[in-house]
């Protein structure tokens, strides 16, 4: 899918019009206080260039997922108000509905350079406990009633772009002109870069734990690349296709013969681990290490020694890197070994353009220190995903292309 064709803010006349913009502000809290704000922070290029080019900025996103009325009271967008009016330094008005007069006479009065963001899209998805997921079904009336309160609409939130939703598909089906922020742009700019048109040697590193969340993302990949390592729950599945015994490791049965099928596709592109670092329970206990054959008693939860020197090896001369999933249970210290010898090993490549595909190995990269090392951390880890299995995003899709 050629993306380079969509309209970006460049493209548009924002100045006096009021600019719906759909962002990601979908952020950790606890106790209603924001633990991590870098998908807030990830927004801000594209709200301040909308505040200085004069536009009245209303802006929209989902906290969470909503399935009753209770879960309304702990998913507010009240906190992130706050914090993004530290972030900017200017007034942002939180309305605590989703539709309504409120609303409607908040964004009628802005002034040119004003902020508006409305409460979680989210709370559509349950009308008087009833759950009826107009948000998350993208419902055409809601879609229309949104597109109703502005003039043009921005889609800036990649991490929600590989969902079919009123804030961002039904939005743009039913506004005058729409583009895509800064932050989509630049996502879509690096993905296409690591994947669409790599230099090579490409190499691909896909852990995570279960070969069917990565199916998709294999079967685009192994036309592409030169080589895919293979590390994290998902290569005791690859151990049992190849006739090895694996424990009480993860296994997904119904997928040895995807994963055998593969092996004889790859014509040797394909790297698995050549041992494991166990554990007895799934536990942070001191680990036992192995060959590719596991002991009766033992589940793997890492990839062991031997494995990091040979993936360090396969990595050397590389000159693409895409990773996606980490090589072990990476939140137990003693099974993280894997997983930071391999971000290691990609930050110390000389010239080689790196990319995190979203998800868990850009939340285990970042938590080990990594956030500045490579090319580009996604921000989107479902998006992200999909766009390597090589399918259309439909809220990307969905904007207006370049005249």
């Amino acid at each position: 899918m050629d993306y380079n064709k969509k309209k970006t803010l460049q493209d548009i006349q924002v100045a006096n019009k009021k600019v719906l913009v759909r962002v990601d502000f979908n952020v950790p809290l606890s106790n209603g206080k924001i633990t991590d704000d870098n998908r807030i922070q990830a927004s801000l290029p594209t709200i301040k260039y909308l505040v200085q080019q004069q536009a009245k900025v209303v802006l929209f996103s989902h906290l969470g997922r909503i399935k009753s009325e209770d879960d309304k009271k702990t998913k507010s967008l009240a906190p992130v108000a706050l914090r993004l009016e530290k972030l900017l330094g200017q007034k942002v008005n939180f309305i605590a509905q989703t539709r309504g007069e409120e609303l409607e006479n908040a964004i009628e009065n802005m002034k040119n350079g004003e902020i508006v963001l409305i409460e979680n899209t989210r709370f559509e998805d349950v009308k008087n406990n009833e759950v009826v997921k107009y948000e998350s079904k993208n419902n055409p009336e809601l879609g229309k009633y949104w597109a109703s309160l502005g003039e043009v609409f921005v889609n800036d939130a990649f991490g929600t772009s590989h969902r079919a939703h009123a804030s961002n598909v039904g939005i743009s089906t039913y506004i005058p002109v729409s583009a895509i922020g800064f932050l989509v742009e630049q996502e879509l700019k690096m993905l296409a870069k690591g994947i669409d048109n790599p230099e090579r040697p490409f190499v691909a590193i896909l852990g995570g734990a279960k070969v069917s969340d990565k199916i998709g993302v294999i079967d685009n990949l192994l036309t592409k690349v030169d080589k895919i390592l293979i590390g994290g729950g998902m290569a005791y599945t690859f151990f049992a296709a190849q006739g090895h015994k694996i424990g009480k490791s993860l296994l997904e049965a119904d997928k040895v013969e995807d994963a055998k099928r593969y092996l004889e596709m790859a014509h040797g592109k394909i790297i698995l681990p050549i041992d494991s670092a166990n554990s007895t329970t799934f536990s942070n206990e001191k680990a036992t290490f192995s060959g590719p054959d596991l002991p009766d008693d033992v589940m793997g939860l890492d990839i062991g020694p031997k494995t990091i020197e040979l993936f360090k090896q396969q990595l050397v001369g590389a000159k693409t890197v895409v990773w996606n999933g980490p090589m072990g249970v990476s939140e137990f210290s003693h099974f993280a070994h894997g997983t930071k010898a391999v971000a290691q090993a990609i930050v110390d490549l000389k010239g080689a353009f790196t990319l995190i595909g979203g998800g868990d190995s850009a939340a285990a990269a970042i938590e080990l220190g990594f956030k500045d090392s490579f090319s580009w951390i996604s921000t989107g880890g479902g998006a992200s995903l999909e766009y390597m299995e090589g399918k259309v995003l439909p809220g990307i899709d969905a904007i207006q292309t370049k005249n």
